[in-house]
């Protein structure tokens, strides 16, 4: 069914993949490889600040609300619940995620001990965010969605 849905033969496919588990895990790797180098170009400085790079991240993952994207993200996550090497892989996406935003809390201050709470804290907001409906339309979502970058960007006293 899945050769037949992208237009090949099943030579074709097999050509490319030996078997299913090797189209997973082609899958698996190429979801990795991506949220890896999106988060790093994401969280790399190029002359900005560490908390306007923050503030950067919170606004591309939340103004421009990404169904595909969101859809792919939360298979993946479905999927790594049942499976012990797509767990793996979301682990260590993840990981790369907590230590490069850790890296930006880190550079405003923070021990490491906190910015891997800020970090984690962060993601907890940027992949929540995008589940919630918003009863009060977009206004009110992006005020709220203000008022949490501030927060979030803040370092403490």
């Amino acid at each position: 069914m899945l050769a037949k849905d992208l237009g090949v033969t099943k030579g074709g496919f097999y050509r490319r993949f030996a078997d299913r588990r090797a189209l997973l895990a082609a899958l698996l790797d190429t979801w990795a490889r991506s949220r890896v180098e999106a988060i790093e170009k994401q969280a790399h400085l190029d002359g900005a600040s560490a908390r306007e790079r923050l503030a950067d991240i919170i606004r591309l993952y939340s103004e421009r609300f990404n169904p595909h994207g969101m859809a792919i993200e939360l298979a993946v996550r479905h999927w790594s619940r049942s499976d012990p090497a797509a767990a793996r892989v979301v682990a260590e996406v993840d990981g790369a995620r907590l230590k490069n935003v850790a890296r930006l809390y880190a550079a405003l201050g923070l021990t490491a001990a906190e910015a891997e709470a800020r970090a984690f804290l962060f993601y907890s907001f940027i992949f929540g965010q995008s589940l919630l409906q918003m009863e009060h339309g977009p206004r009110r979502r992006s005020r709220l969605i203000a008022a949490c970058t501030t927060l979030l960007a803040q370092t403490p006293p």
